[in-house]
């Protein structure tokens, strides 16, 4: 996510609607809106995995696929989707109030990322070596608006050993968050605290061979959450669409996993109920 903002997986059943999908594509297109500098996520190679899931829903749904394309920072949804620039946003947070969001078709996690010869194996925010190793993170900007790591380790009091990266970057550059992860994999900084699908993703990347662990002990800082349920984003009141494509996720489901695990994103279950069934 550089759900640039910091935030599940959506999925579906019934192929009526996809079997039907030609008849509800008035212009017979699936426009997408998406950054085009943003792997693991999207480029205008359409080289990452949520151009690929476009792909699949505009193979599904009959439809030719179509970009617009905007860097993802603030105003994005309001340039965008909002803007009738587009049908669809292929990731957001499951519940993100901007859109009509789909089911979450996947969920997933911040982690640690460690060159794999220094045998760090952290998981835990309370791991005392924190307080000495070098740390760096993601930050959004300078109203304090920064991604869950950087916050807990704040509220923990581990300041000064802590290096911020830009998520933003330097947008001539391709993939500007991923400097971070390379950070890791120069010695530049001993770890990185990181959104799980960038970082496993870069991560595999690496010529270094990196260690991505989940952070498991992220509940400790609530209100701050360190996982994520993603979902494909529509207009507001666009219902019909958001069926089909909820449709579209059920009847895909171990496909779309498929495809997230080629690019080495972390995938987690969703958490338990009261009743043993899943959120």
């Amino acid at each position: 996510m550089r759900l640039r903002s910091d935030c599940a997986a959506l999925a579906l059943a019934c192929l009526i609607g996809i079997a039907s999908a030609a008849s509800a594509a008035p212009n017979g297109e699936l426009h997408v809106c998406a950054d085009p500098n943003n792997l693991p996520f999207s480029n205008g190679a359409e080289a990452g995995f949520e151009n690929k899931l476009a792909a699949m829903v505009a193979e599904a749904l009959g439809r030719r696929l179509s970009y617009t394309w905007w860097a993802q920072r603030r105003g994005f949804i309001r340039n965008t989707l909002k803007a009738e620039k587009c049908d669809v946003v292929m990731g957001v947070p499951t519940g993100f109030d901007l859109v009509e969001a789909t089911k979450p078709y996947y969920r997933s996690t911040y982690v640690f990322v460690s060159r794999q010869h220094d045998h760090l194996n952290l998981s835990t925010l309370l791991d005392p070596r924190l307080r000495r190793l070098v740390v760096g993170v993601h930050l959004v900007g300078d109203d304090g608006n920064n991604p869950p790591p950087a916050q807990a380790l704040g509220q923990l009091g581990i300041v000064d050993n802590v290096r911020g990266y830009s998520i933003y970057g330097d947008y001539r550059q391709a993939d500007p968050p991923a400097r971070l992860i390379e950070a890791v994999e120069s010695g530049e900084i001993d770890l990185a605290a990181a959104w799980g699908p960038l970082a496993g993703y870069f991560a595999k990347q690496s010529k270094v061979p990196l260690t991505v662990t989940p952070i498991q002990d992220g509940e400790r800082f609530a209100p701050q959450q360190f996982q994520f349920a993603i979902s494909m984003g529509v207009r507001k009141g666009d219902h019909a669409f958001k069926d089909q494509l909820n449709a579209f996720i059920d009847e895909h489901r171990s496909d779309i996993a498929a495809l997230l695990r080629g690019y080495g994103v972390p995938l987690i279950d969703p958490p338990v109920t009261a009743s043993g069934g899943h959120q």
